[in-house]
C-alpha cells in the first residue's frame, strides 16, 4: 500500500459517491476498481471497472455506501485524487481531479504523471 496513515487514497464528491453507490446496488457489484494503462497521446490512461471481487492487493476506499478499489500498481498515481462525477449537456462521466498529473492530452483522456522521483519526494515530504 502506498499512502499516508490515516489518510484516503482518494475522495469522492458527492456526486460520484452517489453515481458509484447507485452502480454498485443495481449490478450488485462490490466496487468500482481504478488503475491506469499505458495509452493514449500523452503516455497513459484511467481504468474504471465494476467488480465482483476485490484483489486482496488493492487499497480499498469505503466512503458513504461506494467503494472504490485501487489497482496496485496504480496507488502510486492516484494518491490524493478526487473523483468526480458530471453531468454536462452532451455527455456525463467521472473526472478524477489528480494532483500528480503533470500534463493532458486535449480530449482529456489520457494524461501523463510526475516522474516516480518526484512522486515519492512529495510523498515523504507529507
Amino acid at each position: 500500500m502506498f499512502g499516508i496513515p490515516g489518510k484516503q487514497a482518494v475522495t469522492m464528491t458527492p456526486a460520484a459517491t452517489a453515481q458509484v453507490r447507485k452502480l454498485m446496488l443495481r449490478d450488485n457489484r462490490a466496487g468500482l476498481r481504478i488503475g491506469v494503462k499505458k495509452g493514449g497521446c500523452a503516455g497513459m490512461e484511467y481504468t474504471m471497472d465494476f467488480v465482483d471481487v476485490a484483489d486482496p492487493n488493492d487499497e480499498v476506499v469505503d466512503q458513504d455506501g461506494a467503494r472504490v478499489l485501487i489497482a496496485p500498481m496504480a496507488q502510486m498515481f492516484l494518491f490524493g485524487t478526487e473523483i468526480d462525477y458530471v453531468t454536462e449537456l452532451l455527455e456525463s462521466g467521472f473526472r478524477f481531479n489528480n494532483p500528480n498529473v503533470s500534463d493532458a492530452c486535449g480530449c482529456g483522456e489520457s494524461i501523463k504523471f510526475k516522474d516516480m522521483e518526484e512522486l515519492q519526494a512529495e510523498r515523504h515530504a507529507d
